[in-house]
């Protein structure tokens, strides 16, 4: 089972709060909101394709509360996104929650690099993260992410909390599909490559 990553961006590189205001406030953020005037039907039709994919999910602690909050109160069974979050295993990376009140729900701790490469040998297409920012950041870092579908909106916040961090190590990704919403948000996915490879545009030293 391969880790696939879905995540909102802004052009800056920001993924506090798309939601709306209340999702995250710490460090005083108060720009939250900003994916929803960009909400269509291209973006929706993409997001129910890629949650056809999933097997389970794996969550951070401030998405599944988020999360935890809201969809179990979408009863629908014909909700093509409801339906797999509140039936599908759902792994929450947590040292501090010790019990999940919503179904399928399990937190996972400790040595999470163990934990995440021994759920990857198991069978399944999908173990997805969506958001999630903070636990996608480190888990980028160390390469356990196959897949990276990356969902830009068209608007610049100037402050927040940034998906890539500093020390993260180098990856090098292939593009492997990208479209445009109505609205102008570019959806992108990436594979895993390795390590990137690195040249110059310089000229040759014996020219």
């Amino acid at each position: 089972m391969k880790i696939s990553l879905t995540t909102f961006l802004t052009l800056d590189g920001v993924y506090q709060a798309p939601g709306g205001p209340d999702e995250d406030s710490s460090g005083g953020f108060e720009r939250g909101g900003w994916s929803v005037p960009y909400g269509d039907e291209d973006f929706g039709r993409f997001m129910v394709e890629v949650f056809d994919r999933a097997d389970a999910f794996l969550l951070g602690r401030k998405t599944y509360e988020i999360f935890a909050g809201y969809w179990p109160k979408v009863t629908d069974a014909d909700d093509p996104i409801a339906s797999r979050l509140n039936t599908l295993p759902k792994y929450v990376a947590t040292d501090t929650l010790t019990s999940l009140d919503w179904q399928g729900s399990r937190p996972i701790g400790g040595n999470l690099v163990e934990e995440l490469t021994a759920l990857k040998r198991q069978s399944g297409r999908e173990l997805q993260i969506h958001g999630s920012g903070a636990l996608a950041g480190s888990l980028l870092g160390h390469g356990l992410i196959d897949t990276i579908h990356l969902l830009t909106f068209p608007v610049a916040v100037g402050t927040g909390k940034k998906l890539f961090r500093p020390d993260a190590e180098p990856s090098a990704y292939t593009l492997s599909a990208s479209r445009t919403t109505g609205t102008g948000v570019v959806i992108s996915s990436y594979e895993f490559q390795g390590s990137p490879t690195y040249g110059t545009y310089g000229l040759p030293e014996d020219a």
